[in-house]
């Protein structure tokens, strides 16, 4: 089927953000009720149901996509294996580089030192660093950026440009999270919701969507994928939780992400204007 710009009404985008967060909310108010770890059955069952949220939108829209016979939308990004995936690698280092020298500049600022020890028994407590690892690409960035990028992203950019259309998702994405301040066990609910780590982590998905937002246009959601999952699981390994460590951490994804962004919207602009 032939790609197209898709805007209003048929770009599935009211389809995609209702089923997303109908379903999220409706899994994790279930786990709150439960009151246990995420890690405990049953609460383990509507805590994973919850977190592909995003997936449950990106299959409803193409479900509606295919009923009304709508094109792809035209800022789709096709992957191709020869050359979309050469993206994969460096932007996996680009990520858990942003995570790691913002843990490690923290450290030097006086910060709280870097927690490798912490890191390795979250890995033997999940049966060792392969279902560590694991766990941590299925929960979160395969959960997740199907729709995020894959599905949403694409359709924002039929109205608006890149930048923007990450920070939309960033608020949209922050949004999303905030059940899990009130999952027993969850990292977020470690932080409480009006703290300053609450803050931080509410702030933090802005870069991270500009990163993956740039990763998708490069690679698709393979790519969107990695950096995602390079930003979790370089946190969870360093144990980069304390609000000093968060701060930096978010001002060196900053520092990365807009210019970055900035530079491949100028490019895009550059590209139309030849064109035209």
């Amino acid at each position: 089927m032939d790609s197209a710009p898709s805007t209003g009404r048929a770009s599935g985008l009211a389809t995609f953000f209702t089923v997303t967060f109908a379903t999220t909310w409706g899994f994790w108010s279930i786990a709150i009720l439960l009151g246990e770890p995420p890690t405990t059955f049953p609460t383990v069952v509507p805590f994973l149901l919850g977190g592909f949220g995003p997936v449950f939108g990106a299959i409803a829209v193409r479900l509606r996509r295919r009923k009304l016979g709508e094109p792809i939308p035209h800022h789709t990004v096709r992957v191709r294996l020869n050359t979309r995936l050469l993206w994969a690698l460096p932007l996996l280092a680009l990520a858990a580089g942003t995570v790691a020298g913002g843990a490690l500049l923290a450290q030097a600022l006086g910060g709280p030192a870097v927690d490798l020890d912490s890191g390795q028994q979250l890995m033997a407590s999940a049966g060792g660093a392969a279902p560590f690892f694991i766990s941590m690409l299925v929960a979160g960035p395969l959960a997740e950026e199907p729709g995020w990028r894959g599905t949403a992203y694409p359709r924002l950019l039929a109205t608006t440009g890149g930048v923007q259309a990450s920070l939309i998702l960033g608020a949209a994405w922050a949004t999303w999270h905030l059940p899990l301040f009130f999952v027993t066990g969850t990292v977020q609910s470690s932080f409480g919701l009006l703290s300053w780590s609450g803050l931080l982590f509410s702030l933090s998905v802005f870069p991270m969507a500009l990163l993956t937002g740039l990763a998708y246009e490069l690679g698709g959601v393979p790519a969107a994928v990695t950096v995602h999952f390079g930003v979790n699981a370089t946190a969870a390994v360093l144990t980069a939780y304390s609000p000093t460590t968060q701060a930096v951490v978010l001002a060196v994804q900053l520092m990365v992400a807009v210019p970055l962004a900035l530079r491949r919207t100028r490019l895009a602009v550059t590209h139309h204007a030849a064109l035209a």
